[in-house]
């Protein structure tokens, strides 16, 4: 199964992305920005229980990936 990823979509997006992130960073208070990352972090660690997967599936599935070969993608 292929997903449909445009790398050089990806390649000119990213430099724009990274730009604007680091403006708010420089834009926002720190008691702010200390305050909207502990909220989400949070938040990661009370949605963990709803999460399908237990951590020994997880690190499972992890492993045999790192064991499979990268799929190659070419033009055509």
């Amino acid at each position: 199964m292929e997903l449909g990823f445009d790398r050089e979509k990806n390649r000119q997006e990213r430099p724009v992305f990274v730009r604007r992130h680091a403006l708010r960073v420089r834009e926002v208070p720190n008691e702010v920005w200390s305050r909207e990352q502990a909220d989400l972090i949070d938040a990661f660690f009370q949605n963990a229980g709803n999460f399908a997967l237990s951590r020994s599936d997880y690190l499972r599935m992890h492993q045999a990936r790192r064991h499979r070969p990268e799929p190659v993608h070419g033009d055509g």
